[in-house]
């Protein structure tokens, strides 16, 4: 069965994205097709990178980069969820994904952003990143407005119709996921 991360992209005090991480995966969890897992990037206490030599070498000697290292790998799929910041995504969720290189590779992503267009900035950055590292992303994506989908622009209250979305993300991300799968077993 393939194993989906469900990755929580803000360590930002008061954020959104847990709230909202906890709600993919609870809608997640009705599904037989894959396993899901939160992954909170605030757990790993990763600095601004810190690894004297570059990720795609795989040469990684703080005990901080290896436990993100062997969490990221054991998945064959994964779920941003990300804030819009300035017309990007967050800056941790930026530099807990440089950290690594080949444990991204031939694996799928999908996108759950919010802001107040949607977060769709921070996901149009965060697939020029996915290319780069070989991450098959998906088109179908989850837009949460501050406006509309957190009441008082804070308290999330998705609309109904959010969950549509979200089931259609994850069919794609659960398909790419085990296509790349055999490409992984080389």
């Amino acid at each position: 069965m393939l194993k989906v991360a469900i990755i929580v992209g803000s360590t930002r005090p008061g954020r959104k994205a847990e709230a909202v991480a906890r709600w993919v995966l609870e809608l997640a969890r009705k599904r037989t097709d894959a396993g899901f897992e939160l992954v909170d990037i605030q757990d790993f206490h990763l600095p601004l990178l810190d690894e004297p030599v570059p990720p795609s070498l795989g040469q990684y000697s703080k005990s901080h980069t290896l436990a993100w290292a062997a969490k990221i790998d054991s998945f064959d799929a994964y779920v941003f969820v990300t804030p819009e910041y300035n017309h990007g995504t967050s800056g941790a969720l930026k530099n807990a994904i440089d950290f690594l290189y080949r444990e991204w590779n031939n694996k799928a992503a999908g996108f759950v952003s919010y802001g107040s267009a949607g977060g769709t900035r921070a996901v149009e950055q965060l697939r020029l990143v996915m290319g780069e590292l070989q991450v098959a992303d998906v088109r179908a994506q989850v837009m949460l407005s501050l406006r509309t989908d957190f009441e008082n622009y804070t308290t999330f209250t998705p609309a109904p119709h959010h969950e549509k979305s979200v089931q259609a993300m994850l069919d794609q991300v659960i398909a790419w996921g085990g296509a790349l799968k055999p490409l992984r077993g080389k």
